[in-house]
């Protein structure tokens, strides 16, 4: 007789038997082994409760991931970094140039907007979204995104669009804009002059390359162009073994269904040629993304529900120290309950409010924490801010093989902006910043710009095309094929068709009758059969169509299936294993 259903409680907690029983029809063919491991476990809850149990089931699972004994992921980890410091590859480039680099760049993407909205009030633009994600783009600039100088595909960047100040700001350094184009932000109405609000290569056919507003519009393009490049090498067409698809978007825009709507494709497809950045700063246009959530904890559950690699760089280098004193796991603990709307509260605060909210919960948080003066806990940053630790997350996506990959990098909105932006709910729709404010931002950035210049409108700041840090920026770009973006089209001249491939339909069906859906499919087969066209003509058929009459055209059906399959084992082998500890 079947047990009844209905919850019951376990060691106080509550469970489901529907859902948690173990289900009977598995054949077990050990039963006291297994009851030995279950009572093993019922023990160590009684004597040390659940936390110590779930980090030994922890160490467990890591272990047989290890093993490759083949149990499913887990689709939620705890709330910290995906790379551990001891797993960090050693950073390549020079931080504090890099830093300097930044400073230019946030400080002109600003004065670009100010002056916009100071000439043409209400114009728009936004300060925000790349204030925080300025070291997620940097990081890429000057380490990863491959260009097309050398003639070859390079790789393709959706940039998030509300990013696109510091994107021009950019290119200011380099000089590839000059400051009549900066203050043209907005206002296309000169041919040449104008900046577009937004990535768009209509407006600027030589600079972006892909639309990515409205919103959601990035993301489901940037998985078919991954799946795309991977067509065209595998028909010999063009060589994109060395091309990545880089994917920016804020947390708020993961609502949209464009977003998340395509996420099996990429990973039933194995575009491990992909690699989306998602901006975690918890805040949408007008509040909070999740603020009784953890929208983090809740994406990293769609990605890997959905095969995705997923990377998470929540906590800068300064809680690396933290952690690794945290021998009773309570930090760990706080950071897994903390929500969404604590942590953004907690990023306008000072650092007396820090220690007292967030490390006063428990004696062994406060004295963690008792080393550091209040200014070091308000200094405590996000991951997403953190070079070193971006860049981690950057060389472990681009090393993984088999599946495409997400870092989910948590940063403040408005980040450098002044207390007045900074995190707060208005941040998304500030357009201007008091005298007092630039100033601020100004001596924030270390930038010598005097106060005579800091009126009405806020000045650029160029330091001369030979200055270190142009330079800088210029040889790191060479050394990666070239300026991004940069839209680049290639054309070759393509032989028609023989004309034997339409030779009979001139003739007519005589006597029998004839669909068009019929004559459709004569043509594509003379067309697959061509020499000229045929391995560009690639027949896309979700159903029916044996209906359509077009199953003669899958006759070697069997033997596509078997050469995906040898495609498949052989990713397989050459994925790179996990390194230690993962």
């Amino acid at each position: 007789m079947a047990s009844p259903t209905g919850p019951r409680r376990y060691h106080g907690v509550v469970v489901h038997e529907i859902f948690d029983e173990f289900k009977q029809q598995l054949p077990d063919i050990d039963p006291a082994e297994t009851q030995e491991w279950i009572d093993s476990l019922d023990a160590i809850v009684k004597a040390a409760g659940p936390d110590r149990a779930r980090f030994i089931l922890y160490k467990v699972l890591k272990r047989a991931r290890m093993l490759h004994v083949g149990i499913p992921p887990l689709t939620q980890t705890r709330y910290i970094n995906t790379i551990s410091p001891e797993q960090e590859p050693y950073f390549p480039g020079d931080e504090q140039m890099e830093l300097r680099i930044r400073r230019l760049i946030r400080w002109n993407a600003v004065a670009m907007v100010l002056r916009a909205n100071h000439s043409f009030s209400g114009i728009g633009g936004h300060l925000a979204t790349y204030a925080s994600a300025a070291s997620l783009y940097e990081v890429g600039f000057n380490h990863f995104f491959r260009g097309k100088d050398d003639g070859q595909a390079g790789d393709q960047i959706f940039f998030q669009g509300h990013a696109s100040p510091g994107i021009y700001a950019r290119a200011f350094l380099e000089g590839r804009l000059s400051e009549s184009q900066l203050d043209h932000f907005r206002r296309e109405v000169e041919p040449g002059q104008g900046l577009s609000s937004y990535p768009h290569p209509r407006l600027m056919e030589d600079f972006w390359e892909f639309p990515t507003v409205s919103m959601g519009l990035g993301p489901l393009t940037a998985i078919y162009q991954a799946r795309f490049n991977r067509y065209l090498a595998n028909r010999g067409i063009v060589d994109t073994s060395a091309s990545r698809v880089w994917c920016f978007l804020g947390d708020g825009e993961t609502d949209e269904p464009e977003s998340l709507g395509a996420l099996h494709v990429a990973s039933r497809e194995g575009l491990d040629n992909l690699t989306f950045v998602v901006n975690c700063n918890l805040q949408r246009l007008d509040g909070p993304v999740r603020g009784n959530g953890k929208i983090i904890q809740e994406l990293e559950a769609v990605f890997r529900g959905s095969g995705w690699n997923v990377i998470k760089v929540i906590w800068g280098r300064e809680w690396d120290e933290l952690l690794a004193r945290d021998t009773d796991g309570v930090l760990v603990n706080q950071m897994n309950e903390w929500l969404d709307g604590d942590s953004q509260q907690m990023a306008i605060a000072d650092g007396s409010l820090i220690r007292e909210k967030f490390f006063g919960s428990d004696p062994r948080l406060r004295k963690l924490v008792e080393h550091l003066s209040d200014d070091a806990i308000r200094k405590l940053r996000r991951g997403g801010h953190d070079y070193r630790k971006v860049y981690a997350a950057y060389d472990a996506a681009v090393k993984h093989a088999g599946a495409p990959t997400v870092i989910l990098a948590q940063t403040v909105k408005g980040w450098a902006l002044g207390a007045s932006v900074e995190a707060r709910n208005v941040t998304h729709q500030a357009k201007k910043l008091s005298l007092e404010e630039l100033r601020t931002f100004r001596d924030r950035l270390e930038l010598p710009i005097p106060d005579a210049q800091l009126g009405d409108e806020a000045p650029y700041y160029h330091p001369g095309m030979e200055s270190e840090e142009v330079r800088y920026m210029l040889e790191r770009r060479r050394a990666l094929g070239g300026s991004v973006p940069k839209r680049v089209v290639r054309t070759s001249k393509l032989a028609l068709p023989d004309p034997s491939a339409f030779s009979e339909f001139a003739k007519g069906s005589g006597t029998a009758a004839a669909s068009t859906t019929m004559a459709f499919a004569r043509l594509l087969r003379n067309l697959l059969r061509d020499t000229n066209v045929g391995k560009r003509v690639v027949p896309i058929i979700p159903d029916e169509a044996r209906t359509f009459g077009m199953d003669p055209l899958f006759q070697g059906g069997r033997d596509l299936l078997a050469a995906r399959a040898a495609l498949r084992a052989g990713r397989r082998r050459n994925a790179a294993p996990l390194p230690r500890g993962h």
